[in-house]
């Protein structure tokens, strides 16, 4: 399987600069920012999280761990919960199970992201494989996707 045809479809479209990174199969964040050499602060992880029967993604570093009782305060529900791999495969098709990319909006599902991403001026972030990744600037992904900004990240 090569990057997601839906989010290269949507950068193609919108005339986005992008790199496809190829590395070795790889399954965690910290593993991936290993084989691409990149700072855990620059690689965007996506967790996927459940709030009163939805589905939320939160984007933050790598080299964080998500607060939820910030990001369900900011989301405007009672409770945040993580989500199971195996609740949320369904909504990324196209992608392998874990690999989605941050690009909520192309799956119907909101995205939230850690105010620290806001302050590179790159990302990298899984292109939906365990064996690819898209470097890109962050002004396009926030142009593009239009994420809440809330500060839920707290370094790991």
């Amino acid at each position: 399987m090569s990057i997601s045809a839906k989010l290269q479809g949507y950068l193609d479209e919108h005339k986005v600069r992008y790199h496809v990174l190829k590395h070795h199969e790889t399954y965690t964040a910290k593993e991936i920012a290993e084989a691409l050499h990149v700072p855990g602060k620059e690689l965007a992880k996506v967790v996927m999280v459940r709030t009163n029967g939805k589905f939320i993604m939160a984007v933050l570093p790598s080299n964080h761990m998500i607060h939820l009782k910030t990001l369900a305060q900011a989301a405007g529900v009672e409770h945040a919960t993580l989500a199971e791999e195996s609740e949320f495969a369904g909504l990324f098709p196209d992608c392998e199970v874990g690999a989605m990319p941050p690009f909520g909006n192309l799956y119907n599902v909101p995205v939230y992201v850690d105010q620290s991403l806001t302050e590179d001026e790159e990302i990298v972030f899984e292109a939906g494989t365990h064996r690819e990744a898209i470097k890109m600037a962050y002004r396009d992904f926030q142009r593009l996707v239009q994420p809440e900004v809330v500060n839920f990240g707290r370094r790991a």
